[in-house]
């Protein structure tokens, strides 16, 4: 009966683990992927580079578009083709809000 019991904790112990551990994704917080994928040119604080035509993220304009308008720009300019292929729809949101919260600043 007490393996019983430890052999259905164990099982349900694995099935949450199996559950819950893709959803504790550290390295996938948009801070990272920004840092990792954008910041090389956009700027750790989205400024941009204006001498070389790299908008800011942080900007009235940038601040202007819709959330919606934002994951545009980032799956499908031509310039971030490299970026698209790399990101999936739920980190491409991530980095969104990140960018959100880097315009508060």
């Amino acid at each position: 009966m007490k393996t019983t019991k430890l052999v259905m904790l164990v099982m349900t112990i694995a099935v949450a683990l199996f559950i819950l551990i893709p959803n504790l994704s550290w390295a996938d917080d948009g801070a990272t992927i920004y840092k990792a994928k954008c910041a090389a040119c956009h700027g750790a604080d989205a400024a941009g580079k204006p001498a070389a035509k790299i908008p800011s993220l942080n900007g009235d304009d940038a601040k202007k578009l819709s959330d919606a308008d934002l994951a545009k720009a980032i799956t499908e300019k031509p310039k971030h083709a490299g970026v698209a292929k790399s990101v999936t729809p739920d980190q491409v949101k991530m980095v969104v809000a990140y960018i959100r919260e880097l315009q508060k600043k």
